[in-house]
């Protein structure tokens, strides 16, 4: 069994007004997502969205401005993407989706042993994702244009790496 897992395609990301809005990008990566997420709904495969949700004084602050803040709205899922009542969200507070949280019992849970990712950061969120996915047995893919960041050239080298390196399958 397949699942989707939208990645951290949340208001401070993807609004302009966003406190790490990833730039003009987010356009495109919405619409693809959304379509992605069409697709996987029809199928009735399970979906998972990943959100980033900091505490006010977490360490990432560090190395990124603030942002995803629990509570602050910044965190909140693009209206545009609603999850539906039998989607999980599953909040993190490190690159990787599976760090920390139940996101492996989870998909385990369901019998999944394939995920498809797609949302933001690419070189992020997302890399840090499937490496974690890899490590852990699961088949992944990316649909390159559902996935984006706010450094291109790192956006390509994480697209490789994910390739070449972890045995992502591109789509």
């Amino acid at each position: 069994m397949k699942a989707l897992l939208v990645v951290d395609m949340l208001v401070d990301f993807i609004d302009p007004k966003g406190a790490l809005y990833i730039g003009p990008v987010a356009n495109n990566v919405l619409s693809e997502v959304k379509a992605r997420l069409e697709i996987h709904r029809s199928e009735n495969n399970p979906v998972f969205f990943i959100c980033d949700r900091h505490l006010e004084d977490d360490r990432e602050f560090e190395l990124f401005p603030p942002h995803s803040i629990r509570g602050t709205g910044g965190d909140a899922i693009v209206s545009e993407l609603a999850p539906r009542p039998n989607e999980r969200v599953i909040d993190k507070r490190r690159f990787s989706a599976f760090f920390g949280t139940d996101l492996d019992l989870s998909l385990r849970d369901k019998g999944i042993k394939e995920i498809e990712l797609v949302g933001v950061v690419t070189n992020i969120c997302v890399l840090y994702t499937a490496a974690d996915a890899r490590a852990l047995g699961y088949r992944v893919s990316v649909p390159e244009k559902a996935v984006a960041s706010f450094d291109e050239e790192a956006h390509h080298f994480a697209l490789q790496e994910m390739k070449k390196t972890l045995g992502v399958k591109m789509i």
